[in-house]
Protein backbone atom coordinates (compact mmCIF):
# COMPACT_ATOMS: atom_id res chain seq x y z
CA UNK A 1 0.00 0.00 0.00
CA UNK A 2 1.17 3.55 -0.78
CA UNK A 3 -0.48 6.80 0.20
CA UNK A 4 0.69 9.99 -2.08
CA UNK A 5 -0.52 12.97 -0.83
CA UNK A 6 0.52 15.92 -3.07
CA UNK A 7 1.27 19.72 -0.96
CA UNK A 8 1.13 23.13 -3.18
CA UNK A 9 2.91 26.61 -2.35
CA UNK A 10 3.52 29.07 -5.32
CA UNK A 11 6.81 28.58 -4.65
CA UNK A 12 6.85 24.61 -4.79
CA UNK A 13 4.91 21.17 -5.01
CA UNK A 14 5.66 18.29 -2.49
CA UNK A 15 4.41 14.87 -3.00
CA UNK A 16 4.77 12.95 -0.12
CA UNK A 17 4.97 9.02 -0.33
CA UNK A 18 4.23 6.41 2.92
CA UNK A 19 4.61 3.19 2.25
CA UNK A 20 5.83 0.68 -0.24
CA UNK A 21 6.71 2.21 -3.55
CA UNK A 22 6.35 -1.60 -5.07
CA UNK A 23 3.84 -3.24 -7.59
CA UNK A 24 1.00 -1.60 -8.69
CA UNK A 25 1.61 1.75 -7.00
CA UNK A 26 4.52 2.34 -9.04
CA UNK A 27 2.25 2.86 -11.97
CA UNK A 28 0.17 5.19 -9.96
CA UNK A 29 2.82 6.87 -8.67
CA UNK A 30 3.81 7.77 -12.07
CA UNK A 31 0.25 8.86 -13.12
CA UNK A 32 0.24 10.89 -10.29
CA UNK A 33 3.89 12.48 -10.95
CA UNK A 34 2.66 13.10 -14.77
CA UNK A 35 -0.76 15.09 -13.70
CA UNK A 36 1.35 16.97 -10.61
CA UNK A 37 3.75 18.05 -13.04
CA UNK A 38 1.88 19.59 -15.58
CA UNK A 39 0.75 22.19 -12.91
CA UNK A 40 3.83 22.93 -10.82
CA UNK A 41 4.78 26.59 -10.71
CA UNK A 42 8.16 26.11 -8.87
CA UNK A 43 10.10 23.35 -8.08
CA UNK A 44 9.11 19.84 -7.30
CA UNK A 45 9.99 17.77 -4.27
CA UNK A 46 9.48 14.32 -3.80
CA UNK A 47 9.63 13.38 0.21
CA UNK A 48 10.20 9.91 0.37
CA UNK A 49 10.82 10.22 4.34
CA UNK A 50 8.07 7.88 5.10
CA UNK A 51 8.45 5.00 2.36
CA UNK A 52 9.41 1.22 3.92
CA UNK A 53 10.50 -0.02 0.99
CA UNK A 54 11.04 0.81 -2.79
CA UNK A 55 11.26 -2.59 -5.70
CA UNK A 56 13.51 -1.95 -8.77
CA UNK A 57 10.68 0.02 -10.30
CA UNK A 58 10.40 2.06 -8.20
CA UNK A 59 13.75 2.93 -8.16
CA UNK A 60 13.97 3.30 -11.55
CA UNK A 61 11.26 5.62 -11.94
CA UNK A 62 12.86 8.22 -8.96
CA UNK A 63 15.61 8.20 -10.66
CA UNK A 64 13.96 9.41 -14.27
CA UNK A 65 12.53 12.14 -11.63
CA UNK A 66 15.49 13.45 -10.61
CA UNK A 67 17.14 13.60 -14.05
CA UNK A 68 13.75 15.89 -14.91
CA UNK A 69 14.90 18.08 -11.53
CA UNK A 70 12.48 17.04 -9.02
CA UNK A 71 14.35 16.82 -5.43
CA UNK A 72 14.13 14.02 -3.54
CA UNK A 73 14.00 13.48 0.32
CA UNK A 74 14.65 10.80 2.12
CA UNK A 75 14.70 9.71 5.60
CA UNK A 76 16.60 5.98 7.55
CA UNK A 77 19.32 3.74 5.50
CA UNK A 78 17.58 2.26 3.17
CA UNK A 79 16.03 5.20 1.47
CA UNK A 80 19.01 7.38 1.63
CA UNK A 81 20.85 4.47 -0.05
CA UNK A 82 18.61 4.47 -2.54
CA UNK A 83 19.04 8.42 -3.09
CA UNK A 84 22.54 8.36 -3.34
CA UNK A 85 22.51 5.85 -5.82
CA UNK A 86 20.70 7.77 -7.87
CA UNK A 87 22.36 11.09 -7.12
CA UNK A 88 25.48 9.36 -8.11
CA UNK A 89 24.92 7.94 -11.25
CA UNK A 90 23.92 10.77 -12.80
Amino acid sequence: MLKITTHSTPTATRIALEGRLAGPWVEEFERCWNETKKDVGGSLVVDLTGVTYIEQRGKTLLARMWREGAELLAAGCCTKSIVDDIRKAG
